[in-house]
């Protein structure tokens, strides 16, 4: 599946559309100010008119309503204009954030997913999945936690060859959508704020505390029978006994079911709010078409029972309405005969019955299109990248022309990469900064891009199902008492164990036992490449100990030696970062002790 080569330039595009919402912003605000001023004439009217109708008998007191009729349209009409600004403020926001992206300068402006990281993880920390300047920062436009959660799984576990194909049917559809992604991103900034998706399906699928019954049927005959009884005992003078009997029995159910009432009404407060703002989201997603079969079965995901959740929610919205309508003075006499707060918490736990084991499936697939809205955003951004094709016979990775995602353009230097058929290692030799360990971090972040279903820095990458893991940034751990030599040797280990897996292996080792003496290191990394190669695993190993170089020959044909070279230019070591098959024949260690003024 290639890449989208018809679009406008992303950078046009936005900056076309930016300078639309700014011009909608200004001109919203332009009309807030003068609706404001508005506002000011009408009350000062207002005023002259009670001023002339009770002081000087010029006019009829019946002429204010006019001016607070009017006062009042102008304050709801000023409320709306300033919600429009806020949201053409947000989609300017959306697209100088894009702009930043594609002009690099986007370092330390987004969501860098740091609750995701997880030094037990096999690959996280050393890809630089999250954290400042992350994979997760540069992707992520998702504006829920629930977006959120479902990127960083996501990115931390691959997906099956089905789910991979699927998920590339989706971005590829959805890349074209930008009124879509724009609209989730405004609407997202304030479901962000809202919404705790873990208490919210607690609640919804709670065990009720309220079962409707006979007991609701009566607290609904009580509150007609008492209203009725009232009415008749006012009007006819009649039927006062039964009025009060009626509100007797009416204060033994409100005292019996007390408990769970306040209960109720107390846990609805907040997943009330949370399901208001999350059904902007799912109302706009009802309102979109798609035509791919992902896309498609995720947006009836959505629907329970043949209706659209926004529909659903706004049902429980009117309850809590009519909830806080007791709290009105005037209303709250009315409320006490009705059994309000009773009745309204039975309906509640109706809705909950019937809802809410809808509603972890609701913010599971606002997840999911927030997910797919982030990779299909860095699909728009990068129209060059390639979705990969996924094998499925044996383990490969053939990259044609890799670059690294976290590199601008102008400073990513591509190289092609092939672990396939009998060729199970790369034995990567070069000198200090030639490139090596950038090298295995492109290759594991493509890896790891590829098996989530989004476009990959590359002009081709085939891929077969694997299971990364990295041995790249292993540090020394003082509180856990550990040295770099054995924190190495735990993800080693680690890494062995997910050669038991389904899936082959993928592995990534920078510098192998770089922590030990040279005879050991030997012997070591030896038996341990031997030992995953024998698992069927492939892999990338690098170093500049050229005495590890003799890997490639014991284990040839299954293993080649490649390397990165430098050279003097003016006096300082220059590098071209290209890979190049064989050993490297020179290091440049010495020369950069001298560059740094050491005498050697």
């Amino acid at each position: 599946m290639l890449a989208n080569s018809e679009q406008k330039p992303p950078q046009d595009e936005y900056a076309q559309r930016l300078e639309l919402r700014r011009q909608a912003s200004e001109r919203q605000d332009r009309l807030h100010r003068r609706i404001g001023m508005l506002r000011l004439v009408v009350f000062v009217a207002g005023i002259a008119i009670i001023y002339y109708s009770y002081r000087s008998n010029v006019l009829s007191p019946w002429w204010i309503i006019l001016p607070v009729a009017g006062f009042l349209a102008l304050v709801i009409l000023q409320e709306r204009v300033l919600q429009a600004r806020r949201k053409s403020e947000r989609a300017a926001t959306f697209y100088q954030r894009g702009l930043a992206r594609l002009a690099g300068s986007w370092v330390g402006c987004g969501e860098q997913g740091a609750r995701f990281l997880d030094s037990s993880h096999p690959y996280a920390e050393d890809l630089d999945l999250f954290g400042k300047g992350s994979l997760f920062e540069l992707i992520c436009t998702a504006r829920t936690r629930m977006g959120e959660d479902a990127l960083a799984a996501w990115l931390k576990a691959p997906a099956s060859p089905q789910e991979i194909r699927d998920r590339q049917a989706a971005v590829e559809e959805l890349r074209r959508k930008l009124d879509l992604r724009e609209d989730l991103s405004v609407l997202g900034a304030e479901i962000c704020a809202g919404v705790n998706s873990d208490a919210l399906s607690t609640w919804a699928v709670a065990d009720p505390v309220l079962k409707a019954g006979p007991v609701r049927i009566l607290a609904a005959v009580l509150a007609i029978g008492t209203v009725v009884s009232l009415l008749a005992w006012l009007i006819l003078d009649a039927a006062r006994l039964w009025f009060f009997l009626l509100l007797l029995l009416e204060g033994a159910i409100a005292l019996a079911f007390r408990r769970r009432v306040v209960h109720v009404l107390t846990a609805v407060e907040h997943p009330g709010e949370d399901l208001a703002l999350l059904s902007q989201v799912l109302a706009r997603l009802e309102r979109e078409q798609f035509s791919s079969q992902p896309l498609v079965r995720l947006r009836k995901e959505l629907d329970s029972e043949g209706h659209p959740p926004s529909r659903q929610i706004a049902s429980l919205h009117r309850l809590i309405v009519l909830l806080d309508s007791r709290r009105n003075q005037l209303f709250a006499p009315i409320a006490a005969l009705l059994l309000w707060g009773t009745q309204i918490a039975f309906a509640i736990e109706e809705w909950r019955r019937k809802s809410g084991p809808t509603v972890p499936r609701w913010l599971a697939a606002v997840g999911e299109m927030e997910a797919l809205c982030s990779l299909a955003g860095y699909g728009y951004e990068h129209p060059a990248d390639p979705f990969p094709e996924i094998w499925e016979d044996g383990a490969c990775f053939h990259g044609e022309g890799l670059g690294h995602p976290l590199l601008s353009e102008d400073r990513c230097v591509r190289n092609d990469v092939r672990l396939e058929g009998d060729l199970r290692v790369l034995l990567v030799s070069g000198s200090n900064m030639s490139g090596k360990s950038t090298l295995l971090r492109t290759v594991g972040t493509n890896a790891v891009l590829a098996l989530s279903g989004a476009p990959v820095r590359a002009a081709k990458l085939c891929l077969s199902p694997v299971s990364v893991g990295a041995s790249i940034r292993i540090v020394d751990s003082l509180q856990a008492g550990s040295s770099r030599f054995y924190a190495e040797i735990t993800r080693l280990r680690q890494l062995v164990d997910l050669t038991k897996g389904a899936r082959p292996l993928l592995f990534l080792l920078d510098e192998l036992l770089h922590g030990t003496n040279s005879h050991d290191r030997r012997i070591g990394a030896e038996a341990v490449v031997k030992g995953l190669v024998e698992r069927e695993a492939i892999g990338l190993l690098t170093t500049h100990d050229l005495a590890l170089a003799h890997i490639a020959d014991v284990l040839a044909p299954r293993a080649a030696n490649v390397h990165f070279e430098d050279h003097i230019e003016n006096g300082k070591i220059a590098f071209d970062y290209l890979l190049r098959p064989g050993i490297v024949q020179r290091s440049n260690a010495l020369e950069l002790m001298r560059s740094v003024g050491l005498e050697v």
